[in-house]
């Protein structure tokens, strides 16, 4: 068994105890991550489980779907806020594009990795085998489950707290309103700028892990 399943394990029996030292490495670690004292673990021990547990082990009854349900929404609520006061003169369609920069799987994912999110979560062993923990899509969904228990947990002081050290603080919000790297709009605006045909788009290859593929493509 695995150094970061053993933690884990250990992390799940402290959880599932009812009375909890609040000294205890595990807490504390909790702690750190989350950026205050953990009050209702339950909540915390939900949002860090992946479905595939549930596949594992039927005696398993919730996912962290839910309270991704509830974060990403939350999510939205603090980056909004965030956003209007930060750029007053600027027109919703500007505020809606920069939030979905801010609040997507990669970003989220890279926040996640930064603050070592997967070391924490619970996977399936199968899971766990094939990267999971690496995984783009389960990190950033973590993510936002972890920002809905804390909101649970604590209100949304706490939440906007955790999303502002992870998130607002760790990217140039500046410099990203500034980027277009949305390039197959570009290229869709220039032969319209110019009258010519709409391009059209081939796949040629595709590498890398499912959860991440990278591909080349082909513009005629």
């Amino acid at each position: 068994m695995s150094p970061i399943r053993n933690l884990w394990n250990g992390f799940v029996r402290l959880l599932s105890t009812p009375a909890v030292d609040s000294n205890s490495d595990y807490v504390q670690r909790l702690a750190q991550l989350v950026g205050r004292p953990p009050r209702e673990l339950k909540w915390y021990r939900q949002a860090l489980r992946h479905r595939s547990v549930l596949q594992a082990d039927k005696d398993v009854m919730t996912s962290n779907e839910r309270l991704e349900f509830l974060g990403d929404a939350i999510l939205g609520l603090i980056v909004a806020e965030d956003l209007f006061s930060r750029y007053p003169a600027s027109d919703e369609g500007f505020l809606t594009k920069l939030r979905a920069r801010l609040v997507n799987g990669k970003s989220l994912a890279r926040c996640a990795r930064s603050i070592r999110l997967g070391d924490y979560i619970e996977l399936s062993e199968n899971m766990d085998r094939a990267a999971g923990r690496d995984n783009r899509s389960i990190l950033s969904d973590t993510y936002e489950a972890v920002i809905g228990a804390i909101y649970l947990d604590h209100g949304l002081d706490a939440a906007r707290e955790f999303v502002s050290r992870t998130l607002l603080q760790t990217v140039d919000v500046e410099e990203l309103a500034h980027t277009r790297d949305n390039y197959k709009s570009l290229l869709l605006e220039l032969t319209q700028a110019r009258s010519w045909p709409q391009p059209g788009y081939e796949v040629v290859s595709a590498e890398g892990p499912d959860h991440e593929k990278s591909f080349r493509i082909k513009v005629s």
